[in-house]
């Protein structure tokens, strides 16, 4: 089963209740489950742990969402670096590597797919990586 990478905003979205986007991606994780291996990375964990107060709550709300845990081979970090240093070149503004870009890089390199609701980045540094998005 092709794996997909699930983005943190669509993972909060579903956490949050949030009114415009909840019904959008939980319909969207409920469909892809079915075909594909729902996954995050450990960019995407550090992102979401910030609405838990601990890590097994976390560990057991992954669980129950059925995501598995990928962690970011070095590939993806050399390429998150390069794609990072093609922004700044391009007038980005930010100083630091942004989570966008080690979550896009891990997607192309593994060749997972990436259900998002924040296309335009991944599309424009990463643009091998299948989308699955609004």
């Amino acid at each position: 089963m092709p794996r997909l990478l699930v983005d943190t905003n669509v993972l909060v979205d579903v956490l949050e209740d949030d009114p415009a986007w909840a019904n959008w991606s939980i319909q969207q994780l409920r469909a892809q489950a079915q075909i594909h291996e729902l996954a995050i990375n450990p960019v995407i964990y550090a992102e979401l742990s910030l609405a838990f107060s601990s890590v097994e709550a976390l560990d057991e709300t992954l669980a129950n969402l059925g995501l598995v845990f990928m962690e970011l081979p070095r590939p993806a970090l050399f390429l998150a670096g390069k794609a990072f240093a093609r922004y700044r070149r391009q007038g980005g503004v930010k100083h630091n590597v942004l989570a966008d870009f080690f979550i896009g890089a891990h997607a192309a390199v593994t060749g997972a797919l990436l259900l998002t609701r924040d296309a335009r980045r991944y599309r424009s540094y990463f643009p091998s990586v299948g989308l699955i998005h609004p």
